[in-house]
This record gives C-alpha cells, structure tokens and sequence, in this order.
C-alpha cells in the first residue's frame, strides 16, 4: 500500500499462485477399440476416482507484486514453473489455487506464438497486428517499422513470401517485431531475444526499455543472464515452482549463479 501511495501503480499482483498440470498417466491413446471401452467401463466403477491421473504442481505458492515501468526477469532452470506462471498471467492457465489481478491486458509472446505459416509475413504482420489489438490504421502506420525491425528484408523480399520458407529466426523475430509495434499494458516475453544474431538482440532489448518508459511493464523469460542484466531492473528466481527470490537484478543473478553455476 506504501508503494501506491508513493505514485507506483501495480500492473500485476499474484497472490499465493498455485498452478496444477494433470497427466493422464495411462499412457497415449493406442490399443483396440475393446480395450478401450474397457477402459472407459473401468473409469466409470471407480466413480470419479482420479486413479490414472497424476498431478504436476508447476507453480507453488507465488506471490508478488510488479509495477508500471518495470522490466521483470525470470530465471531459473529448465521446469521450474517461468512459463507456466506467465501463461497464468495471461489468462491462458487457471489457477489451483490462488488469484492474478491484471490492470489492463497482459499480451504473452513466445518463439511458439502462432503465426499462419502458409500465409505470407505481409499477410502476418497484418494478422498478427490486429490480434494485437491495433486498429487496420495502426497496422498500416506501422507496417514498414515492423518489417524494417524484423530484418526479414534484408537479404532479400521475404515479407511476401510464406512464413514456411523463413528459417526459426527469421520467424521468432517477426514475432516480437509485431508485438513491440504496440505500447503494451503489461508485455511478456518467452525466450524471445535467445533468437536472432546479436544485433537484432541489442534492437530487441532497446525496444523493451522504450516500451517501459511509455509506461508499460515487461516481464522476460530468459536463459541469457547477460539479456536479463541489459533489459531488466528485478529479477524473480523460480526453483521447482517456489519462488526463491525477488530483488534487484545483479542482486538476484549473483545469487543464482553462485547456486547453479550457470
């Protein structure tokens, strides 16, 4: 409340956050017909028992508080629970237990983003803008900006060919070209910035710090702690799905490396 009061304005509070993935643990769906309609008999004499299923508890207890103006790192080793927890920011995964309150409309990119890989990048940019939420004028405006910041054009014309032809790099950062065309209410970024060639990583990360003072807030999802250092101001550890630590950045990662070695 303090910090309210002093004109900081929250963008995301996660309070006791709890996220619980369940794993039918029977295996995938080969087998006969007659083995399966066993299946289904024996489901149904168990009465709603959940034998079968186990339960992965990706994020255990999280809570925090991020403010306008703030780029946010998450850090911490493969499974500890970084991108479940902004898929629960964003609204994509339900909460076990726990809430997220948002102040405006958090906007999730990852490198998995979809895009419409028969469709041109022309035909993409255009897509994916508007499913940015900008208008087709916006879209317009900024059509050339984004393409120029992608750098698809640059060793030849393929913003108008069919995203199939473009390599996992070139893709990846048309992602992220579209979305940071828009001024975000809350921004996060999914291992977005590992892709790509050291200048459009320095684009990347400049961009980030105009889309804070245009008074956004970015949380980044990174396995590049030099990323994290250049772009962030607070860092959240996640291990196993419990969040170790919160605080500065250089603070937070000198701890991290003297633990994992990374």
């Amino acid at each position: 409340m303090a910090d309210i009061e002093k004109g900081r304005t929250p963008t995301v509070i996660a309070d006791d956050v709890h996220i619980v993935y369940r794993v039918n643990a029977g295996g995938g769906g080969r087998g006969s017909a007659t083995a399966a309609l066993s299946r289904i008999v024996r489901r149904e004499k168990e009465k709603g028992e959940s034998r079968g299923v186990r339960k992965v508890h990706a994020v255990r207890g999280v809570t925090f508080t991020a403010y306008r103006g703030e780029a946010i790192g998450l850090i911490g080793t493969n499974g500890s629970g970084k991108s479940t927890l902004l898929r629960a920011i964003a609204g994509l995964l339900p909460t076990e237990r726990g809430k997220v309150y948002t102040d405006g409309q958090p906007s999730l990119l990852g490198v998995n983003a979809a895009l419409m890989n028969d469709l041109t990048g022309e035909r993409n940019v255009i897509l994916g803008g508007l499913a940015m939420g900008m208008s087709r004028e916006e879209v317009r405006e900024r059509y050339q900006q984004i393409v120029d910041f992608s750098g698809i054009n640059e060793k030849g014309d393929f913003i108008t060919l069919p995203m199939r032809t473009y390599s996992s790099g070139m893709a990846a950062r048309l992602r992220f070209s579209i979305a940071a065309a828009k001024n975000h209410d809350v921004l996060m970024i999914d291992e977005a910035l590992a892709t790509g060639d050291r200048k459009f990583q320095i684009r990347s990360e400049q961009r980030i710090r105009e889309l804070r003072k245009e008074a956004g807030t970015v949380f980044l999802v990174s396995h590049s702690n030099k990323s994290i250092r250049d772009t962030c101001d607070r860092v959240l550890w996640l291990e196993k799905g419990e969040l170790l630590m919160d605080g500065p950045t250089d603070e937070v990662i000198k701890a991290y490396e003297k633990e994992t070695g990374k």
